[in-house]
């Protein structure tokens, strides 16, 4: 997995879900021949975890060879030269004590971080098939595009791409404090930036400005960008910031929010999971990041 810098600001990131070993070529290759392939099993927005002499979601016997009866299958790219696929099976498939199935989350320490990712794009690859078998417009049965990641409606010819849902996510500093936030589905004493999706006709900047001023009443002023991670839960992407405040009081909003105000260093409450752009926002600022 590849570690990207932001050398207008020193910041550093690792996106966990980013799935760059695999890379895309098009026209997609068939499935076949059978020997020289690797598959990715899910069930459920969950994903089989293969033990022996390597843990791995990687295995080189096909649906038909397993016996799997197959809902969904997408190309997801190549691992070097070898074509890799995502497969859609029974979730009432009974398996053998060498395979598990695992949510994405629950890979991490399992199985190498590169894996991982590829299991999230998985997950999110299928759950789009799934999900655009028919036109949106017209009704009529979609078609795989082979050319590119995208489905065709044969009546109407309306292209459908893999929704990506942008979101952005911000640490506010003041002074020697930032705001995080508890989320009314957040487990209890959990805190977090503040976070939101980006509405049709603003910039993501905006977005920044009006989730903050929405959730928490204040305004913010010096908006800087972080990094940017994957998070396919289902289908976002996740953007983060830095900014400053400018003003107003903290207040929340009561329908997202429920708790919301400024933290110390030495009283940040419990953070999300490691794996999350918001918890590197954290420990970035923790380390001193961005100090002025």
């Amino acid at each position: 997995m590849r570690e990207f810098s932001n050398d207008a600001e020193g910041l550093n990131h690792i996106a966990r879900f980013a799935a760059d070993s695999l890379t895309k070529q098009y026209p997609q290759p068939p499935t076949h021949p059978e020997d020289r392939c690797l598959w990715v099993y899910t069930s459920d927005s969950q994903v089989q975890v293969r033990h022996g002499s390597d843990t791995t979601i990687f295995s080189r016997s096909s649906p038909e060879q397993s016996g799997y009866t197959v809902q969904y299958i997408q190309y997801l790219g190549h691992l070097e030269s070898t074509p890799c696929y995502a497969v859609e099976i029974s979730p009432s498939l009974e398996t053998s004590g060498e395979e598990e199935f695992f949510g994405v989350r629950e890979l991490f320490g399992k199985i190498p971080d590169a894996e991982v990712a590829v299991a999230g794009q998985a997950v999110q690859i299928i759950d789009y098939d799934r999900s655009s078998q028919f036109c949106g417009r017209c009704g009529a049965t979609n078609q795989q595009l082979t050319t590119e990641r995208a489905k065709c409606c044969p009546q109407c010819n309306l292209i459908t791409y893999p929704r990506l849902s942008p979101a952005i996510i911000v640490i506010v500093k003041n002074e020697s404090s930032i705001l995080l936030v508890q989320t009314k589905h957040a487990p209890q004493g959990r805190f977090s930036p503040v976070a939101g999706f980006v509405e049709p006709g603003e910039t993501i900047e905006h977005a920044v400005h009006r989730e903050v001023m929405e959730e928490t009443g204040i305004t913010i002023t010096n908006v800087r960008y972080f990094a940017s991670e994957p998070w396919p839960f289902p289908n976002s992407l996740m953007i983060g910031f830095v900014a400053d405040y400018a003003g107003g009081e903290v207040t929340p909003d009561g329908f997202e929010i429920e708790t919301a105000g400024w933290f110390d260093r030495d009283q940040i409450p419990e953070s999300p999971l490691k794996i999350s752009i918001g918890r590197s926002l954290i420990d970035w600022w923790m380390a001193g990041g961005d100090e002025r």
